[in-house]
């Protein structure tokens, strides 16, 4: 991890560790993974960008747990699953989805499969 990603995650030190965990298991997933730290956003890229990592707003407070991370990725369909915080169709075929991760032991096979899907339906937009 480079001092762009850590200054992204001033004020939010907290969930740094999470962060870690996600980065280390994504880029041991995939590989050939390029990291871009934006103003509101860390994207990664596998020649277009497949996730990102944020700190959107994706559940009502209440809902929300004080430290988290969104993850977000986009598939060729809708995924349908009580862990997507929201999902949207921004362009017909593709879709948006959001989930927020608070623990570590959410990094799972299923986040992880959709994450190769994700990285998988980028690179056939080519």
């Amino acid at each position: 991890m480079d001092e762009r990603e850590l200054f992204f995650f001033n004020g939010h030190l907290a969930v740094l560790p999470l962060y870690e965990a996600f980065r280390e298991r994504l880029l041991a997933d995939a590989a050939d993974v390029e990291v871009r730290v934006q103003k509101t956003q860390i994207s990664f890229y596998r020649h277009r960008m497949f996730a990102c990592v944020s700190f959107a707003k994706v559940r009502r407070k209440a809902e929300r747990p004080e430290d988290y991370i969104v993850v977000t990725f986009g598939l060729g369909r809708r995924v349908d699953s009580p862990r997507i915080d929201a999902a949207a169709e921004p362009y017909p075929g593709r879709w948006t989805h959001h989930v927020t991760l608070a623990d570590p032991i959410e990094i799972d096979g299923d986040l992880m499969g959709w994450l190769r899907e994700a990285a998988a339906f980028a690179a056939s937009k080519r």
